[in-house]
């Protein structure tokens, strides 16, 4: 424990290890560092000023396609377009670390109870604190370099990260994800344009959903509890079969990811996580709508696009694995699907024109006027049951 700020001797925590006590847990610097350990194995490339001019093509084709099907207009764009490995791992780190250091505060604050019911060892808690910020962010930054790996845009993810959005696309990873479809390179390239733009200009006219992403896992980080005869039980019998070696950090790492010391979850966790599969999934389900709505018509092999991203995302889905390393948390790619027909249906309902778009968009405006998961399976019922007003001019 010396190496995280601990002094056996004067029994007290050195805040300068990890910076002022009251600092964020999750530090980026350490998960930078974890998952640029991560690619510097895996040959990450530079781009290049052809794959640069290529992606600009696509990226400018996407935009004059989807300007009709969404209420969404485009926002200014950076002229890095084009991204590597490392710059989505640094451009993200923040993002991430929002998002996610409510989880570790709440796992704090369960421990701290446990520590405070046990009188003198109290005082050891900001050492933990220490540790557990450490460990998270370093498993988290593996976890981004995963992610890193397989992503084809910044916005691949689907999960809203960056202060300001922007489209940019990955042109190593684009290749990787094309190689063996027999497929033109440039449809390929508009494909993963539109998706990108589609989840930028969602996006960029929801400003309340990354609070409203945080608030969830807040609530469900303040559920979670510590049952130490629990855990001892699970220790001592993974120990005994060879599972768990207690000096050793990998091991202790791999028992926490696999669930070994997972709680049970409370009414109000069950609750946020419900929530969150819905948003995630309706987030998913339209951009894979309003990109196949862009390109209908004028990709000849959107039919095989469609099919290939949906078939990686349920053979190799690291953002759903990082969310089920994090919470338990299993998205259902079938969910998402049901969402892209939920608004295709949505659209068509309302006209299938402008009105279709507006009434669709519109329902991001708010958290409230989203749809729950029993109003997936009856869209009209849905658009019956619900008033929409006139104005939308809160969407621009």
């Amino acid at each position: 424990m010396s190496g995280f700020g601990f002094l056996p001797n004067e029994g007290f925590f050195d805040p300068g290890t990890f910076g002022a006590v009251n600092a964020p847990m999750l530090q980026p610097s350490v998960m930078r560092e974890a998952a640029r350990k991560f690619l510097s194995s895996h040959n990450d490339l530079p781009v290049g000023q052809e794959d640069a001019k290529k992606i600009q093509e696509a990226i400018d084709i996407a935009n004059t396609w989807i300007e009709e099907r969404t209420q969404f207009p485009a926002t200014v764009t950076n002229a890095d377009i084009a991204w590597s490995r490392k710059d989505w791992v640094d451009q993200s780190i923040n993002g991430w670390q929002k998002l996610v250091e409510p989880l570790a505060n709440g796992m704090v604050e369960a421990l701290g109870k446990v520590l405070g019911e046990m009188g003198p060892e109290a005082g050891f808690l900001p050492v933990m604190r220490g540790f557990m910020g450490q460990l998270i962010a370093t498993q988290l930054g593996q976890s981004l370099g995963t992610l890193a790996i397989g992503l084809t845009g910044s916005q691949d993810a689907a999960v809203p990260l960056f202060e300001k959005s922007g489209a940019h696309l990955i042109p190593q990873n684009m290749k990787l994800w094309g190689e063996g479809l027999e497929i033109p390179e440039q449809e390929i390239a508009i494909y993963l344009a539109l998706r990108e733009v589609a989840a930028q200009r969602l996006f960029a006219h929801t400003p309340w959903l990354p609070d409203y992403i945080r608030d969830l896992i807040e609530s469900y980080g303040r559920g979670i509890t510590v049952d130490i005869e629990s855990i001892q039980r699970e220790a001592e019998s993974a120990m005994s079969s060879g599972e768990l070696d207690i000096n050793n950090p990998d091991s202790i790492s791999m028992a926490i990811n696999q669930g070994m010391f997972q709680p049970e979850q409370s009414a109000t966790q069950t609750a946020a996580l419900a929530k969150l599969e819905i948003t995630f999934a309706l987030i998913e389900g339209w951009i894979d709508h309003v990109a196949h709505l862009s390109a209908q018509d004028r990709l000849p092999s959107l039919a095989s696009l469609q099919e290939s991203y949906r078939r990686s995302r349920i053979e190799s889905a690291p953002t759903q694995q990082l969310f089920a390393m994090l919470l338990g948390l299993q998205i259902s790619p079938r969910l998402a699907r049901e969402c892209s027909q939920f608004w295709n249906e949505i659209y068509s309902i309302s006209g299938a024109n402008n009105d279709g778009v507006s009434i669709r968009d519109h329902r991001w405006e708010d958290p409230a006027l989203l749809p729950t998961p029993e109003d997936i399976s009856d869209p009209a019922k849905f658009l019956a049951s619900t008033t929409v007003p006139d104005d939308l001019s809160g969407l621009i």
